[in-house]
């Protein structure tokens, strides 16, 4: 089957780059726009290109309903995420915490998680783990507990879980968090930041940083519409932050590296029609979404991972199956020309349960046999059609490979 022809329900993944933006890129690209001058040069050719960035950046920040300061340029979410756990670890390690906490839930992207448990490794912090409901929501008594027990660096809780598509309750978040640490005045002591990854989210379901009361944001372009390797860390201004790296301090001293004006125009651009669309587009997707349920949940072995009632984002169709190989499953499906996934492309060539179903109290085979079906702007009621005629068959190959497995998975971190 051509490449052509092919299926792609791997939006959550990654998502084809929008017409638009694609046509900003091509214009910026011929108008010499890439590495044309140093935005920080001080030449006629360097100010017109740091006009053209700070522009870019007040774009985004409309966009987002925050101010342009709030916005710092990143390659995308994952170092977004980086620098907000590590930048907060080494502020409150320079204020004198000897060992400050990083509070995050078990259900995180492994951007955070990962970042979370080099800091407690390499920087002092200690990563604390938050319990979460059968659905992958946190629970707001560990978080309570987790934020009154010790000084807090910072909480990071996901605003749309990239896997299983579950939506948290951020606002409700932050609220426990200011309860829980009896202060909600930044700048105060034993005042707590919140950060929520909001790359999953951003787009598919309405998102409000300053209205949820979060100190910062994370977001990637390539989940949009932008090219890879574009991003951006919204924080406030005042949230104390140390840069773990050298360099030319660019970005409010906080991300060194020439910026990629390019790159943050088509950011710009991806996020304004993202937003834009956003209510008429997961109208649409949630169509899609419960097409695909509905044809999967008459299926032997076959379970929804979320129930009807739960929060969920548009488009993110999760599935988990009784003695069926992962592998055997996606194999036969991209035979089939359709592209899906088992869930984070982060883990993609790693065969081990999903940490996520784990968290949720779901076993180890449960965990492994898993499909994520996403959907995006491209996606068509055909496509969906496809993906239920092939199911079954794909399902069937994948019991006669399946070899029941078994283990045991030592926890890295501290629960609560």
């Amino acid at each position: 089957m051509s490449s052509s022809a092919r299926i792609y329900l791997d939006h959550a993944a990654t998502t084809p780059m929008r017409p638009e933006v694609a046509e900003q890129v091509r214009d910026d690209l011929a108008d010499g726009l890439a590495g044309a001058a140093n935005p920080a040069s001080r030449h006629a050719s360097g100010r017109r290109a740091g006009a053209l960035l700070e522009q870019a950046r007040s774009r985004l920040a409309a966009a987002l309903d925050v101010d342009p300061h709030e916005v710092l340029f990143t390659s995308g979410g994952t170092e977004a995420d980086s620098l907000v756990v590590a930048g907060r670890v080494l502020a409150a390690r320079a204020a004198g915490v000897p060992a400050p906490r990083l509070v995050t839930s078990p259900v995180e992207h492994p951007a955070v998680l990962d970042s979370a448990r080099t800091a407690a490794e390499h920087l002092g912090a200690e990563h604390v783990l938050v319990p979460v409901d059968p659905l992958g929501r946190v629970l707001t008594e560990g978080l309570a507990r987790a934020v009154s027990s010790g000084p807090v660096a910072l909480v990071s809780v996901m605003t749309a879980n990239n896997e299983t598509g579950v939506v948290q309750d951020v606002a409700g978040v932050v609220a426990t968090v200011r309860a829980a640490s009896d202060q909600d005045c930044p700048g105060r002591s034993g005042y707590v930041p919140v950060h929520s990854d909001a790359v999953a989210a951003l787009g598919r379901v309405p998102v409000d940083m300053h209205g949820w009361g979060l100190d910062a944001l994370s977001l990637s372009g390539h989940k949009l519409g932008a090219p890879v390797g574009t991003g951006a860390l919204v924080t406030r201004r005042d949230l104390e932050l140390v840069c773990p790296t050298g360099g030319g301090r660019q970005e409010r001293g906080l991300r060194s590296g020439t910026q990629d004006l390019v790159g943050a125009r088509a950011l710009a651009a991806a996020v304004e029609l993202a937003v834009a669309e956003q209510r008429e587009e997961a109208a649409r997707l949630e169509a899609l979404r419960r097409r695909v349920l509905e044809g999967t949940r008459a299926l032997p072995g076959v379970h929804l991972t979320l129930p009807d009632e739960a929060p969920h984002l548009p488009g993110t169709a999760h599935l988990w199956f009784e003695e069926v190989s992962p592998e055997a499953l996606l194999m036969s499906l991209d035979l089939a020309g359709i592209d899906a996934s088992a869930g984070s492309a982060c883990h993609a060539g790693v065969s081990r349960p999903s940490h996520v179903l784990l968290a949720m109290g779901h076993g180890h085979e449960a965990a492994r046999s898993t499909l994520r079906v996403s959907m995006g702007l491209r996606t068509t009621v055909a496509d969906v059609e496809r993906l239920l005629e092939v199911l079954p068959g794909a399902l069937e190959a994948a019991r006669r490979a399946h070899t029941p497995r078994s283990g045991h998975l030592t926890p890295r971190d501290r629960d609560i």
